[in-house]
């Protein structure tokens, strides 16, 4: 088992409540639903974990498709807001534990999600090798992606007469660039797959996930509507990387 990287307990910190982020974010929380709804469909598995899941945002939906499910979470904060969050949900297991050394057995796992994880990885390299040891031989591991080169920043380095980077841009403002702060990266997706190739990891789809993520259009156009053009677009328009969001289901390579 790799010796973790550095202690990933930066949402311990009070002014990090997760639960209260996803005020008025349910278009953002649905889209992502509809994505993995469309990676899951007609499965089941024995054990999953949402690696990285907070307070347990997806643990009641992952359920639906798995006979255990495991909150893996490094932040003891969010534990603890999850058992209340999951008060009623008791068969639902809560594991201290961070994606670059996963308290879990070789080839236990047959689902894994790791969700608005890979925003906080500049280099997931130790991560990718810790969840192909835990994966079992035929399972599943869905990976979401903050993509940077969604449709509107390909327009901006267009613009600017740039060249896309294929390494991870670090979106944190010059105030907040310190060791202490949290990491929050946004990712190339096509270097992300090669990472993943690198660690016996091959992606089968892609989803382009929260396509129309604006506060302007929240205004004008009603939740529904938006999430009937978002199940449209979200296969549509994948292989573009159009939206903020790069859905990825993985499978170990054979």
């Amino acid at each position: 088992m790799p010796t973790s990287k550095k202690k990933a307990d930066q949402y311990n910190d009070p002014k990090h409540n997760y639960l209260d982020y996803w005020n008025g974010r349910d278009y953002e929380n649905k889209s992502e639903i509809i994505a993995l709804k469309r990676f899951l469909k007609g499965k089941h598995f024995k054990n999953a974990a949402d690696i990285g899941g907070g307070f347990g945002r997806l643990c009641i939906f992952l359920k639906e498709y798995a006979d255990k499910v495991t909150l893996a979470e490094p932040s003891q904060q969010q534990l603890d807001i999850g058992k209340d969050y999951l008060k009623d949900q008791p068969d639902i297991k809560m594991v201290l534990t961070q994606a670059d050394d996963l308290k879990f057995k070789d080839n236990s796992l047959d689902l894994i999600t790791m969700i608005r994880v890979m925003h906080h990885l500049p280099d997931p390299t130790k991560e990718f090798s810790e969840i192909k040891r835990v994966l079992t031989d035929d399972g599943v591991f869905i990976l979401e992606i903050a993509n940077n080169i969604h449709a509107r920043n390909r327009m901006k380095y267009l613009i600017k007469g740039e060249k896309l980077p294929t390494k991870p841009v670090d979106i944190r403002s010059d105030a907040n660039r310190n060791d202490e702060e949290i990491a929050f990266v946004n990712h190339n997706p096509k270097t992300v797959i090669k990472q993943l190739a690198h660690e016996g990891l091959k992606v089968e789809k892609v989803l382009s996930v929260s396509n129309l993520r604006s506060q302007s259009l929240k205004k004008v156009l009603p939740e529904s509507a938006m999430l009937a053009i978002e199940n449209v677009m979200q296969p549509t328009l994948a292989k573009a990387y159009f939206g903020p969001s790069t859905f990825l289901l993985i499978r170990k390579a054979v």
